[in-house]
């Protein structure tokens, strides 16, 4: 009885054996044999079952034009162990795909069944090869990415890498949604609308031209919705051709991860806050003193100006966000105080991501979180006017979004058919947002941005100008360099705002907002009015 049950131990040990011996010929020994055999001789580089169950889903803009296809791309593979006249393949090959006869020749001399030699060939090269007859030569086929529009929406797209991952952008933050599962992956319809992309994106380029910009975002949104309808970088790259890009901080998207410290345009977040709490009105007096002075730090206006009312030594809270006035919004701050500013920090969201559907970055702005528990005097001063506090662009105007629309937050999100939904939180009252419009209105007409403005409708907006630290700049050295962040956000029409504008600059070679951010929002908003045809709010 024992021996039976040894010699059925010793065979099933025997088959394993076998079994174990089989899998290491074929998958290790003859692996290139049989991922040969698999993609066949055919002239297809995949199997078509398999091509369909795992195609990758694409990326529209808004109206339907393409952002993110797949294609049939051509390619010259080899199988080495066919090729005997080696020396005169590798030749002829390289003059055909003007390819480097060492490069090839390296190819050939594996003791291999498949080795790739080019991808995306044209169709000349297709011509030559096809000419040249060679043995072990083979034209083939495989699916990839390719990007339409090449260098528009880069980085709001991102890329596919080399073992075909989402990198940045949509094509990351949605990559298991486009994959799927053993079905074609989900295609994504966006909100952004190619011709008012496309025209934030030719601006952006001008500005370079003109100004000399280091770098730009321009960002519109519906306000009532959180819709983006152009999110827009400058510089940005071909994703078709990622790997020949040598900097790659360029393929971040500087509106959702790049921190910048807005300046003047944060001064109607300071205003909303005191109107909010009924600290101020907008009539509300205030004499200018030029000066103030916070843990022996000064604080003063631009150039050390001194403003004046036009009748009277005081100016009123309208024009201290007309003329931009530092000492102003810094009085509207002293009369909430630090825990409530810090509180309506938090609730304009500065504090958190706002959960758009890419990647995002959240500055920490520590010193603000536990109001006059943690942070200096001399912090909340500057940051009522928009220094020493950090924000990304989509942080801001998300905040911005509150106050053209009657006081709630939205979510602001890039992808149609995956809208977050959710409950939007009212952050101020629809009074205060009407009060806040109606000055921003007065600054457009009275103030620093005339330039906004555009015949037949109330355009509100904010200029913004702020120094950039020097750690910002990776320079090991405190304090404040001469370079300057310029920026304006407008909407309009005011009172019923169809949309809003953040356009952003580095460093542009021009003083303030005023002459390099404001030019810029009235051009594209003039282009997105007579786009959608939007009624104006008086004759002209």
């Amino acid at each position: 009885m024992a021996w039976r049950i040894n010699l059925i131990l010793a065979l099933i040990f025997i088959f394993g054996l076998v079994l174990l011996g089989r899998l290491f010929f074929i998958q290790v020994l003859n692996e290139d044999f049989y991922r040969a055999l698999a993609q066949g001789q055919s002239g297809e580089l995949y199997d078509i079952d398999e091509e369909i169950l795992n195609e990758r889903g694409e990326i529209f803009f808004k109206n339907g034009e393409p952002l993110a296809i797949n294609m049939e791309w051509p390619l010259v593979s080899v199988c080495p162990v066919e090729i005997k006249e080696k020396e005169m393949t590798a030749e002829e090959l390289g003059k055909a795909l003007l390819l480097e006869k060492s490069f090839i020749l390296e190819k050939l001399n594996k003791s291999s069944l498949y080795e790739m030699i080019k991808r995306k060939i044209s169709q000349e090269e297709i011509e030559k090869v096809k000419s040249l007859d060679l043995t072990g030569v083979y034209l083939k086929k495989e699916v990839g990415r390719y990007y339409p529009q090449e260098t528009l929406a880069a980085q709001l797209v991102g890329f596919l890498d080399a073992d075909q991952e989402g990198q940045y952008g949509l094509e990351e933050s949605y990559d298991d949604v486009l994959n799927g599962k053993k079905q074609k992956g989900e295609d994504l319809y966006l909100t952004i609308d190619y011709a008012v992309q496309f025209t934030a994106e030719e601006l952006l380029k001008a500005a370079k031209e003109t100004l000399n910009i280091e770098g730009g975002q321009i960002i519109v949104i519906e306000p009532d919705t959180g819709k983006i309808l152009a999110l827009a970088n400058y510089p940005n790259f071909d994703p078709n051709q990622y790997s020949k890009v040598e900097d790659l901080d360029i393929f971040q998207n500087a509106a959702t991860q790049k921190i910048f410290e807005p300046g003047s345009v944060f001064k109607p977040i300071t205003m909303a806050s005191a109107l909010e709490e009924g600290k101020v009105t907008p009539q509300t007096t205030y004499l200018d003193p030029g000066i103030m002075e916070f843990d022996g730090w000064p604080i003063y206006n631009y150039e050390q100006r001194i403003y004046r009312g036009e009748t009277t030594p005081e100016i009123t809270m309208t024009e201290v966000l007309e003329k931009s006035v530092n000492t102003g919004a810094v009085f509207a701050w002293q009369q909430i105080g630090q825990i409530l500013f810090s509180e309506y920090i938090g609730k304009f969201g500065i504090f958190e991501p706002t959960g758009i559907d890419i990647r995002e970055i959240v500055p920490e702005n520590k010193e603000f979180h536990e109001g006059e528990k943690q942070g200096r005097e001399i912090n909340f001063a500057t940051a009522a006017y928009g220094q020493g506090i950090e924000m990304t662009p989509i942080q801001l105007i998300r905040a911005y979004s509150a106050i053209a629309n009657g006081g709630k937050m939205v979510t602001p999100y890039l992808v149609e058919n995956h809208f977050p939904g959710g409950e939007t939180e009212q952050v101020i009252s629809s009074r205060t947002s009407y009060q806040l419009a109606a000055m921003l209105v007065s600054v457009v007409e009275n103030g620093y941005a005339k330039s906004a403005q555009i015949e037949g409708y109330y355009v509100a907006g904010k200029t913004g100008t702020a120094q950039i630290a020097y750690s910002a700049l990776n320079v090991d050295k405190k304090g404040y360099s001469d370079k300057t962040w310029q920026s304006f956000m407008g909407f309009t029409p005011a009172f019923n705002p169809r949309f809003l504008i953040l356009v952003k600059l580095d460093n542009p070679k021009t003083k303030t907002a005023e002459y390099s951010a404001v030019p810029i929002f009235q051009d594209l908003a003039k282009y997105i009015i007579d786009f959608y045809q939007i009624i104006p709010d008086y004759a002209q």
